[in-house]
């Protein structure tokens, strides 16, 4: 069995080093053999491949909804190794998130505090989620989460606001980015709130 470390890496390449994919999209990575080999295939959940004498195997699936899946790629090179090398790749998945602003209603009172609070619906993976605040076109504050969950969850973002009369008419909203790096769809996915629209009477 080969692994990272001290022992050599498979003789494979993948076509590309990781995949980045919208739950429900579709996806297709070739395997490429570096030697002659006994066989090669992919183990996967959904879009398995059988073992063949091919050089190049290609796991693909038409519509990933598989939070957890985890492709590996495998070949038995040395006849005299029972097992085969493998290698996984990272697949990460990404769920579109909607949003909207909550815990406000009516009337502000100048000098008062007011918390809004965005909530972001089934996102993942939440590790690459950055909710930002603005006012107008003025970015007040952003979030950022550190916890890791490959399954969707919910989110909550909050900003504390001293209403003030020079705020009369102005507009709150929340965004909501997935910054999934390089192999991420660019620009990276954002979710914007309809806009909150603030009335401030003075005191």
């Amino acid at each position: 069995m080969c692994s990272t470390g001290t022992q050599a890496e498979c003789p494979v390449q993948f076509s590309q080093k990781s995949v980045v994919v919208e739950y429900g999209g579709s996806v297709a990575v070739n395997c490429t053999a570096t030697v002659t080999h006994e066989g090669m295939g992919w183990e996967a959940s959904e879009g398995g491949v059988d073992k063949t004498r091919d050089s190049v195997v290609t796991w693909s699936v038409s519509d990933l909804t598989e939070w957890d899946i985890m492709p590996v790629c495998y070949i038995n090179y040395n006849i005299t190794h029972d097992t085969p090398c493998q290698e996984e790749l990272p697949v990460t998945i990404y769920n579109s998130v909607s949003i909207s602003i909550v815990n406000h209603s009516g009337p502000m009172i100048e000098g008062e505090q007011y918390e809004l609070q965005c909530n972001v619906q089934d996102v993942t993976p939440v590790q690459n989620l950055t909710v930002k605040w603005y006012k107008g076109q003025t970015l007040l504050s952003q979030t950022n989460f550190t916890n890791t969950s490959i399954t969707p969850v919910n989110k909550t973002a909050t900003i504390l606001i001293t209403a003030d009369r020079a705020d009369d008419g102005a507009q709150y909203r929340c965004e909501a980015e997935l910054d999934l790096g390089a192999e991420g769809p660019q620009p990276p996915p954002v979710k914007t709130s309809e806009p909150l629209s603030i009335t401030v009477h003075c005191t």
